[in-house]
């Protein structure tokens, strides 16, 4: 009796480590991507684009060191929904699932930057922070990145005040990443665990509600993020039929089946209704949880100039 339970053991422990005992988890391989097709489109928005966000400075720690992306009046405006005049939407990832073997993965460098209370990525250059509408600055939010699973995260912190990073896995309400950005020369963060099947991120720093930004995780390369004027472009896609995610953070996926025929090109379009945006619900009330006026000593109209937030200390 102790041989058969030997033998079985023996046996059991061959099956685990070739596999055979357990699923096997996917894994993408890059190869040669004979007769490849493209997908291109364009995304919209319909309905009136909803507000920007409004953050009073005044509620939040250091906040005349985020005077830049303040509008004046002591708030910073968080826009989230960048539309032309034709509808086209920004900053929407474009997924296409479950593509086991395709074109080159390149590494997706998970690195950003804390600057003027904003994160960047890392290789975005100062002058595309910022844009100039009649004669008004206005700082570009970059509201969307692209990341992948079980990879390093890193933050350098150009500003003179300490952040604070939190990763967080919205579909699953936790906290995966929690890390310090002290005022240094070097970067810090800690590394990237999602749970399987999980797609949606967002990055916040706790001491600045209004610094925050969203990822889509992704497993293989084919993927896009939508333009200025709302459309995408994804090349090389292996023939076969496909799910394909449209996602933007405040509105719940769309997703469509194509087929990819040999060397073709499919084009398809989404769209999205802006009645259907999704707004955590302590905003949904019309005045702010506590008001401007709480410090009596903080002048929140500014003092030289258009981004200045001045603190009068008697």
């Amino acid at each position: 009796m102790k041989r058969f339970y030997f033998l079985l053991k023996v046996v059991m422990t061959g099956f685990l480590l070739t596999g055979f005992g357990s699923v096997p988890g996917f894994a993408y391989e890059m190869g040669e991507t004979l007769h490849g097709g493209s997908l291109t489109g364009k995304v919209k928005l319909r309905g009136p684009v909803p507000e920007n966000r409004t953050f009073p400075i005044a509620l939040y720690e250091y906040g005349v060191y985020c005077k830049k992306i303040s509008d004046g009046n002591g708030h910073v405006l968080l826009k989230e929904f960048h539309v032309d005049l034709e509808g086209g939407l920004q900053d929407v990832v474009i997924a296409i699932q479950d593509v086991k073997r395709g074109k080159p993965f390149r590494y997706i460098k998970n690195e950003f930057v804390a600057v003027n209370c904003m994160f960047h990525p890392y290789d975005v250059a100062d002058a595309e922070q910022f844009e100039t509408h009649e004669g008004t600055l206005t700082h570009v939010h970059p509201l969307v990145m692209i990341l992948r699973n079980d990879s390093p995260l890193a933050v350098l912190n150009r500003d003179p005040i300490v952040h604070n990073g939190q990763v967080y896995q919205p579909e699953k309400g936790n906290v995966i990443l929690n890390f310090p950005i002290p005022v240094a020369d070097n970067r810090h963060g800690g590394s990237l665990h999602f749970e399987e099947g999980m797609k949606i991120a967002q990055m916040i720093c706790g001491m600045h509600e209004y610094m925050q930004t969203w990822g889509w995780i992704v497993d293989n390369p084919y993927y896009a993020k939508t333009g200025k004027d709302g459309k995408y472009m994804i090349d090389r896609i292996p023939p076969g039929s496909y799910h394909v995610t449209a996602w933007h953070p405040h509105m719940k996926p769309v997703e469509k089946e194509i087929v990819i025929p040999p060397q073709g090109a499919v084009d398809l379009d989404f769209e999205f209704e802006s009645q259907e945006v999704e707004r955590p619900l302590y905003e949904t009330q019309e005045q702010f949880r506590i008001g401007p006026g709480y410090r009596p000593k903080e002048d929140l109209m500014g003092c030289e100039g258009p981004y200045c937030v001045h603190r009068h200390d008697h």
